[in-house]
């Protein structure tokens, strides 16, 4: 969620995001987070950041924040793939770390 300034209001942040506000606190299915204060017209972005386990990056330049996606300790720690070595379509062995510096977009499906 882009927003303009640390504060968002709480009805466009439950519509993007689909937490509402609740007297036990901030909802989304199941799961109830205690707020520390009650939910008003405008929330502050850190807040729900660290109670939501939102990660929260800022990017000085054009002045905007972006609220990403809850993820309750489920996040990666780091943006570092394992050391991958798989057969290509021609059965020549591919190692994931030779494309060490770029940027890698791996497709995997199953018929299952």
């Amino acid at each position: 969620m882009i927003v303009e300034g640390v504060r968002v209001n709480r009805d466009a942040f439950t519509r993007r995001t689909g937490w509402t506000f609740k007297p036990e606190g901030a909802c989304k299915g199941d799961v109830c987070v205690p707020l520390s204060q009650p939910a008003a017209d405008w929330m502050d972005v850190h807040l729900l950041s660290e109670l939501l386990s939102m990660p929260l990056l800022h990017d000085e330049a054009a002045d905007v924040w972006c609220l990403g996606p809850e993820s309750f300790g489920r996040a990666l720690s780091a943006a570092e793939a394992p050391d991958l070595r798989l057969s290509d379509w021609g059965g020549q062995q591919f190692e994931l770390g030779s494309l060490l510096g770029h940027k890698v977009l791996l497709l995997a499906w199953a018929s299952w």
